[in-house]
């Protein structure tokens, strides 16, 4: 694809403003150029309407729920308002229940910890360790990684049916690979769940910035999200979806806030009636901050439109694989091929190079922000690559086992403040680095590729 032909094929419609597009670093090689920020996947830029938000309503700033106050019972509107916005952003039913957490791997240890007794957890082994690892007190299940969506459902479905049919059970999966950026079959796969008994939580973190997720639509009974994948990045995240679980649960914490009503016995004990409401598992001053910027993310995407959005990340993944088609030597990883649909997270490896080597060399000699390494998804990492094993360059992450140092990949990610010249010299960056190789030595430290400047 020609220069002019990508710019044509992004210019489908504007990124949206987010902090950060301005600023410069330096290269190895000499000078300065803009940073280029292609690693949504991790965390993602403020949205330029979040951080105004934010500073607009800042000196306002005041603790909810406690204080008879002005600030206070502004905060406290502005609180509850957010989880109503948050509410409407993921179309919840409305005896739904949305509780503030820090992050998708808080809301998940949430849950993981309202689980009834001698509940079964299926998760998939391609799951991010957020959804992956949080059920240490449950039976947990789980299952190899799927070939295709529909081989996905029918591996479900397998599972489901030969579980204890009296007993609790939880299906936990992913609406968006972390890793390939595949779309999952979430509503087939709730259907199948809810067929047999179980429930499911859709782990949202790479789903919600990039489509529309709605609980009702999808009818899975809970859903979780971060904030900092969101544009809104002040530590806030959210699990969303059914109550009674969640008000047969202890408190996630204790302490005020998720009380209710506290008095002294006789004995000299305490007796304590929790909240009902979402407060029984926000114990503690909430980020009333991170909240507010949830909610102002929520409201900036939904304004901007889905379909525009989605329409131009669509762009943004054929540019990229589309530039690359031609260079041999990179290879794209995926779980149900080339053509399936996903967002904008997309891995690779380089035969002949170090994934590490080659992160380091797009950074120190492009200005370009990428992600290397297994992306806390090990298991699903090493079932792409254990069989396929990389040529080990000079320069990576200490061999902690025989195979480990090759067994990494890169991720490109991207979204709605991504623009057209961050793809284009990605694209041209790759290429020149398989062609030409790096310009500059690189050595390990502290287990990790930089440029060597001994020199």
């Amino acid at each position: 694809m020609s220069v002019s032909t990508l710019a044509s094929a992004l210019s489908v419609c504007a990124p949206l403003p987010v902090l950060g597009r301005d600023v410069t670093v330096p290269l190895v090689t000499g000078g300065e150029v803009a940073y280029a920020a292609l690693d949504y996947a991790a965390s993602a830029p403020a949205l330029q309407r979040v951080w105004d938000d934010v500073a607009a309503y800042a000196p306002y700033y005041g603790s909810v729920h406690r204080g008879a106050g002005y600030l206070s019972q502004l905060s406290t509107d502005l609180f509850e308002n957010a989880r109503r916005t948050v509410a409407g952003f993921l179309g919840c039913r409305e005896d739904d229940q949305v509780v503030f957490t820090r992050s998708t791997t808080d809301s998940l240890n949430l849950l993981a910890a309202a689980l009834p007794a001698d509940c079964q957890v299926f998760v998939f082994e391609t799951e991010h360790h957020a959804s992956l690892l949080p059920w240490r007190d449950a039976r947990v299940t789980y299952l190899d990684a799927p070939r295709s969506p529909r081989e996905a459902v029918e591996t479900l479905e397998r599972a489901l049916a030969d579980r204890d049919p009296y007993g609790p059970a939880l299906v936990c999966v992913t609406g968006a690979s972390n890793v390939t950026g595949e779309l999952w079959p979430v509503r087939e796969l709730a259907a199948a769940a809810h067929a047999h008994g179980a429930r499911i939580v859709l782990d949202a973190a790479q789903l919600a910035p990039h489509h529309p997720v709605s609980v009702a639509d999808l009818d899975v009974d809970w859903v979780a999200f971060s904030g900092h994948k969101l544009y809104a990045p002040f530590g806030s995240g959210v699990l969303a979806g059914r109550a009674d679980w969640l008000r047969a649960a202890e408190p996630y914490l204790a302490g005020g806030g998720a009380s209710r009503k506290v008095s002294r016995r006789q004995d000299g004990g305490v007796d304590v009636t929790w909240h009902d409401s979402a407060a029984r598992h926000e114990a503690g001053s909430p980020n009333v901050i991170g909240a507010y910027a949830v909610a102002s993310a929520c409201k900036a995407l939904t304004e901007a439109g889905f379909d525009s959005l989605v329409a131009r990340e669509q762009h943004l993944v054929r540019a990229v694989r589309d530039g690359l088609a031609d260079v041999p030597e990179v290879r794209f990883l995926s779980l149900f091929g080339d053509d399936a649909p996903r967002v904008g997270v997309l891995s690779f490896v380089v035969e002949g190079w170090n994934s590490s080597h080659f992160a380091a060399a797009l950074s120190a000699e492009y200005g370009i922000g990428v992600r290397d390494g297994l992306f806390c998804a090990h298991p699903l990492l090493r079932t792409l690559l254990g069989s396929d094993p990389q040529a080990q360059g000079e320069c990576g992450s200490p061999e902690s086992e025989p195979g480990e140092k090759s067994l990494n990949a890169i991720r490109v990610s991207f979204g709605a403040g991504t623009p057209d010249e961050h793809v284009e010299r990605f694209v041209r960056a790759v290429k020149e680095l398989v062609t030409d190789g790096a310009q500059w030595n690189y050595r390990t430290e502290d287990g990790r590729c930089v440029p060597d400047t001994s020199a």
